[in-house]
């Protein structure tokens, strides 16, 4: 008689609500301080790059859709979600390879962003907009002073981070629900930076673009790397 091993398919599957407690445990406190550090990191890169651009700022031009999209208050907590929501997938890596290639997409988006910014510096239109009617914005507006508008990253950590929780919703078996809660968080995010006047259409369409290839290219080295293993 030949032995045969089980195939991981017979083997009763693990429910998606104990794989995610168990992808949260992993590694918890490396991904905590590397998130923490990696955020921080780029916003001191970022605010230093709106601040000391080495020309004029190019004003991004407007579209049809930018009127049709109107300011809210509201869009504010939308916006700010987004340093929640991008910490989501390192929290979710099952391991240290899987937190490698979150970590080094996230970089490379954020020094390409960058590079960007620098080297042709953008701002949005001043909107005529009496910001005190909006308090939650006035606020924005007075911190971040609309530079380093194309492309948005805004919209790339956004766009990036739901195709990374994808997969690993994907891989959990994770229920049909929270597919759409991550596609409609990450639209929400994409949405308020038009409402809130952070960026404009054209913005947000070159931070969807480079999140697209950013991830095509990080999935390509994924499975090269399979292949040759």
């Amino acid at each position: 008689m030949t032995f045969r091993p089980a195939s991981p398919s017979s083997f009763p599957s693990v429910p998606w609500y104990m794989a995610l407690g168990q992808r949260i445990a992993a590694l918890w406190l490396v991904k905590m301080i590397g998130t923490t550090l990696g955020i921080s990191g780029f916003f001191v890169l970022y605010f230093w790059v709106m601040h000391n651009p080495p020309s004029e700022p190019t004003v991004m031009p407007l579209t049809p859709l930018d009127h049709w999209v109107g300011v809210s208050d509201d869009a504010m907590l939308l916006y700010g979600s987004l340093w929640f929501y991008i910490s989501l997938a390192p929290a979710l890596a099952k391991d240290k390879a899987e937190l490698w290639a979150c970590a080094r997409d996230a970089a490379i988006m954020a020094a390409v962003g960058l590079a960007v910014f620098w080297l042709f510096p953008t701002t949005v239109p001043v909107f005529p907009v009496d910001w005190a009617q909006y308090p939650a914005l006035q606020f924005l507006k007075a911190t971040d002073v609309g530079g380093n508008a194309f492309p948005s990253l805004h919209v790339a950590f956004a766009v990036l981070t739901a195709v990374l929780l994808g997969r690993q919703l994907r891989s959990m078996k994770a229920p049909a629900w929270t597919h759409a809660v991550n596609v409609l968080w990450s639209l929400g995010i994409v949405y308020s930076t038009l409402a809130t006047r952070q960026h404009v259409l054209i913005d947000v369409l070159g931070g969807t673009l480079l999140a697209g290839v950013v991830s095509w290219v990080g999935t390509t080295r994924g499975r090269l790397v399979l292949t040759e293993a």
